[in-house]
């Protein structure tokens, strides 16, 4: 699997993302590969960089602050399904670069996973904005979480 030299905020992965429900019923693995999105990388507090990222569901958020829709052009320029989908702003793992739960994006049938990339792209600047707002609001309303892998 090729990974990206320097993970920057707005990078598209796929990931198994281990939701806080999931973590608080006990389970350390996510169950599902699925699109996570960069939204910090910092490589102050180590030797290693330090990823944070946030999910992607088909879910619709139960509130309109709690997530970011992706427009359906972005979703077809990164090459993901046709589904509506939306980036979670009330959680995110944190996770060491480049960590055990990176997953190709897909699975050739020859198997051989070498050349096959755990990322789609970036989302759009202004797409990317909006989703550190709705993250900020969140931190502020208290309800946004964080999980370490």
């Amino acid at each position: 699997m090729t990974l990206p030299e320097d993970p920057r905020p707005g990078l598209v992965l796929c990931y198994a993302y281990l939701w806080k429900r999931e973590f608080e019923a006990g389970l350390r693995e996510g169950r599902k590969d699925r699109p996570v999105v960069v939204v910090l990388a910092r490589r102050d507090l180590g030797p290693s960089r330090v990823i944070y990222v946030a999910p992607v569901s088909h879910s619709a958020p139960a509130a309109s602050h709690e997530a970011v829709e992706i427009p359906a052009a972005v979703k077809r320029h990164l090459g993901l399904d046709d589904g509506a989908s939306f980036i979670s702003a009330t959680e995110m793992n944190v996770f060491v670069w480049p960590g055990p739960d990176l997953r190709p994006t897909y699975r050739p049938l020859s198997g051989n996973l070498d050349a096959v990339p755990c990322h789609w792209g970036y989302l759009p600047r202004g797409l990317f904005q909006s989703l550190k707002l709705a993250i900020a609001h969140n931190r502020g309303l208290g309800t946004a979480g964080i999980i370490k892998r």
